[in-house]
């Protein structure tokens, strides 16, 4: 009976090491970007086979970028990045693709910071609580 009790709670704790996988974004595989040809695919085209962009260029509406991104997480740690794409697509003034290509951007670790932001105004014990509030309440006058 231990023994079986040993196995059951070695099974448990195995299973709880196994990772969480995440996917966010759009995450495009390399045959759909085959199919977009340089100034013979339209927006329509890129929609078509790409799907909504995740974000558009603040500065110029002809830049589309697709970002994926998959994550694993391992019990209470944070979530760690495993794979991620950013797709930038640049259409011309008539709307035909001018250019599609992988951003290669290195990831910076940046830590999380698990401190809380102090706010400033009145901490006020129990004790000054219960006094400030004795002279709040006035009794009920001219009942019978």
């Amino acid at each position: 009976m231990k023994k079986a009790l040993l196995l059951c709670s070695i099974l448990v704790s195995l299973g709880a090491c196994t990772p969480m996988v995440a996917q966010r974004g759009n995450m495009l595989e390399n045959h759909q970007m085959q199919q977009i040809v340089p100034l013979e695919s339209t927006r329509s085209d890129v929609l078509r086979n790409l799907g909504s962009p995740t974000s558009k260029s603040t500065f110029n509406p002809n830049v589309w970028y697709y970002i994926g991104q998959k994550t694993e997480k391992r019990g209470i740690f944070d979530p760690e990045v495993v794979e991620e794409r950013i797709v930038m697509v640049a259409f011309n003034e008539e709307g035909y693709v001018e250019t599609i290509q992988d951003i290669d951007r290195e990831r910076m670790n940046i830590p999380y910071v698990r401190e809380k932001t102090p706010t400033h105004g009145n901490e006020t014990t129990v004790m000054q609580q219960f006094l400030g509030n004795l002279g709040k309440f006035n009794p009920q006058t001219g009942q019978n």
